[in-house]
């Protein structure tokens, strides 16, 4: 596994002795992972929604719903441990004020469940981890808020240990006394996806690409008549990814506006093409087709290195510009026993 020089004198330059480094077949730096000169290196991108665990050459995704973003990145960044994304990071908030970061949940699992050193990173969040008890839980939860700690310490110039999450009502994850900076987690089987953004709100969600849904009662849930009209529309074999694809486009919205599940996904549609943009472009409307949120929001999906899952985001641009790190405010934060005492009240999700 490569990983990036910084100067920076917290940022690692390997994944140290907090976290696990299990490389195997297709993990980077492990047996079978794509070298500078095979197929695979280069961007190593495939495409969202049409990707599946089992690959399937020749076939096409299905267009319906799978939009890049114009006002987003199109491409998630890997990021297999502290210290291997630090340079994309900066340049994708340099040019979008906007990230999305990918990783599998290995890769940031600590080796030291019970150390210091996790103790440290996790803080306030430390009581919440020894709470849990299911081992695959456990390690989902430091795994998580060790990528999100270390992603938004570079956005910010501090180190991890200096970052605090607070919570919702609802469980959403934040940066505690940093609101110039607007984050989101997903995770499904063994991938963790995380968003950031410096431009408002953002949410993210990933879906395993081949989940079952069409058949199983699930276009009653999601989509709107007329979402369910163009899913009828389309050839069998695409009917499923596209499905995928809008669930999870709408769990991203869901997110950034701060309702998760909680907003019935029957209330608000997607469609492509609409007045100031292009065929691809997605807006949001009402059941009927009527008119939605404004042209501060945009939509996309977001192609990830990990085949088999399909991603996608929800952005807010509040006209926010990219903050300066110096002024961020991160020495305004809660000290640390001030927010223990507040996150007894409130119960992060996991």
């Amino acid at each position: 596994m490569t990983t990036e020089s910084t100067t920076e004198p917290w940022a690692a330059t390997d994944r140290g002795p907090l976290f696990a480094r299990l490389d195997g077949p297709g993990r980077p730096g492990g047996p079978g992972a794509a070298g500078p000169g095979s197929a695979a290196a280069g961007d190593g991108l495939r495409p969202v929604g049409g990707a599946s665990r089992r690959a399937r050459p020749g076939r096409r995704p299905a267009a319906l719903w799978l939009s890049p973003g114009d006002a987003g990145p199109s491409r998630s960044i890997p990021a297999p441990g502290p210290g291997a994304f630090g340079e994309p990071l900066a340049r994708q908030l340099e040019v979008h004020g906007t990230a999305v970061l990918h990783a599998r949940i290995d890769e940031w699992a600590p080796t030291d469940s019970g150390g210091p050193a996790l103790r440290r990173l996790l803080g306030a969040d430390w009581g919440r981890y020894r709470e849990l008890t299911h081992p695959e839980v456990r390690a989902r939860f430091a795994a998580s808020r060790a990528m999100i700690k270390h992603v938004a310490a570079r956005a910010v110039r501090v180190r991890p240990e200096a970052i605090e999450l607070g919570y919702s009502l609802h469980g959403r994850p934040y940066l505690r006394g940093c609101d110039q900076v607007d984050i989101s987690l997903s995770h499904t089987d063994d991938l963790l996806l995380i968003g950031l953004t410096t431009r408002g709100l953002i949410g993210v969600d990933a879906e395993a690409a081949d989940r079952p849904l069409v058949g199983t009662g699930a276009e009653r849930l999601v989509c709107t008549p007329r979402e369910s009209a163009l899913l009828a529309a389309l050839p069998e074999p695409e009917r499923n990814p596209a499905l995928v694809r809008l669930w999870t486009l709408k769990e991203a919205y869901s997110k950034a506006i701060g309702q998760g599940l909680r907003f019935r996904f029957t209330e608000f549609g997607f469609e492509q093409g609409g007045p100031g943009g292009g065929p691809d472009l997605l807006q949001v409307r009402g059941p009927d087709g009527g008119s939605g949120p404004g042209a501060e929001w945009s939509f996309g999906s977001v192609a990830l290195t990990l085949p088999g899952y399909a991603a996608s985001f929800a952005l807010r641009d509040a006209g926010f510009g990219a903050p300066d790190p110096a002024a961020v405010g991160v020495a305004s934060m809660a000290d640390a026993a001030l927010a223990a005492a507040i996150g007894e009240f409130y119960r992060p999700c996991d």
